[in-house]
């Protein structure tokens, strides 16, 4: 069984959509599990009421997206749980483990301010992954030293205090499109970049999207050609249309002749793509009560799939 998570940072982009949630709704497994984790989003200064209103968002996008209800919850709905198999999880590292997290070292930067949680948010993704049973964990390089700490602490629990956990493994995820921000091809599309200009949200209106393909930002040739490294701008059209189309930007390249042709059929992809996903999100949205129930039924799903593993792990730690 795979588990991944999707963090509620911002608004969920054209990059996270082609990138992993299509993929996650037309090739997850049936066991496969996908969770909105809004609990890593407080590692750092948030705004409560956003940060509630874009778990909410992104909940309903991966619906929208076609992912079956059932595989899917938002983490913060298992506090009581997580919280408790943290703990565990915290006795049962170090504190050397801990620090040694490349990306508590880059994002903490010696600062004295920083946020105990950015220290100790590996053993809460470890709890993540643990107490789902999760046996594979798609993640991207900057995630792999946090499934390594998840499966040395699942291996220390079981032959100290006894057999409970799963000792997941990380696998690299399906590549999927490579998107880059319109405004800047050096940098992919973030959903939580300070600077939207470049970036196509999955709940833009139509002619905003139109907008900002109409303005992405080329380079100084007048014919379209699929040279990544040389020309990342028009590289960056041609692998969305592509994309969206089901073809390869390379052929794609030769059927327009200008720049104009090439946005204007891209802008349109684009649009036709994410027509259906921003329906039935902002119908979801519209309809608290459905979306309320679809949480809580995949809260108490997701709950029950860890019961025995956090019941058995405090009885054997001595706490239950």
């Amino acid at each position: 069984m795979r588990l991944s998570g999707i963090t509620p940072s911002g608004h969920a982009q054209l990059g996270n959509y082609l990138g992993a949630i299509r993929r996650w709704a037309a090739d997850g497994g049936e066991r496969d599990l996908y969770f909105i984790s809004d609990l890593h989003a407080m590692t750092t200064a948030h705004n409560p009421a956003r940060l509630r209103s874009l778990a909410e968002e992104t909940l309903a996008a991966l619906i929208a997206s076609g992912i079956p209800a059932e595989r899917v919850f938002v983490q913060s709905d298992l506090t009581a749980e997580l919280g408790a198999l943290t703990w565990v999880l915290e006795c049962t590292c170090t504190y050397g483990e801990a620090a040694r997290m490349i990306q508590f070292k880059e994002k903490a930067g010696g600062q004295a301010g920083v946020r105990l949680s950015l220290l100790t948010y590996p053993v809460l993704m470890a709890a993540d992954i643990l107490l789902q049973g999760a046996s594979e964990v798609p993640v991207g390089e900057d995630q792999n030293q946090h499934v390594e700490l998840a499966r040395a602490l699942a291996r220390r629990f079981n032959s100290t205090y006894g057999e409970v956990f799963t000792v997941p493994r990380a696998v690299l995820p399906l590549a999927g499109a490579r998107v880059r921000d319109l405004a800047d091809p050096a940098r992919k599309m973030s959903k939580s970049t300070k600077d939207s200009a470049g970036v196509v949200f999955l709940l833009d209106e139509p002619e905003l999207i139109r907008r900002k393909i109409r303005r992405a930002v080329t380079d100084s040739h007048s014919i379209p050609g699929y040279q990544p490294d040389e020309r990342p701008g028009i590289a960056n059209l041609l692998e969305i249309l592509a994309a969206c189309t089901g073809r390869a930007p390379g052929d794609l390249a030769g059927e327009y002749p200008t720049y104009g042709a090439l946005k204007e059929a891209t802008a349109e992809a684009v649009v036709e793509t994410l027509r259906p996903v921003r329906e039935r999100t902002t119908e979801l949205l519209t309809d608290p009560a459905e979306l309320a129930r679809i949480r809580k039924e995949g809260a108490a799903r997701a709950a029950e799939r860890g019961e025995h593993r956090l019941s058995s792990a405090l009885r054997l730690i001595g706490a239950g």
